[in-house]
């Protein structure tokens, strides 16, 4: 599953962006990867690892809620349980 948020940028500055994406690990786990930075720049990548789908999921919604009260918008959602 992945999401992109964005958020507009204000006069003369690249957009920013946040890229969630929930994968299965190969031991049986999960991971969030989260990326952001701004679009055609420097971007950070931080990885965290959950033990089910379940905690990995509720991580993922916590943290695309985070970024919407923060003034980011969706614009992509990938994946057959994609949150909406």
């Amino acid at each position: 599953m992945r999401l992109l948020l964005q958020q507009r940028p204000l006069a003369g500055e690249a957009p920013r962006f946040v890229q969630l994406t929930l994968q299965s690990d190969l031991f049986g786990g999960w991971e969030l990867l989260r990326e952001s930075g701004q679009t055609g720049g420097r971007s950070t990548l931080r990885r965290t690892l959950y033990p089910d789908q379940a905690s990995a999921l509720a991580a993922l919604e916590k943290e695309r809620d985070a970024q919407l009260r923060k003034g980011f918008t969706l614009v992509f959602a990938q994946g057959a349980d994609a949150p909406r």
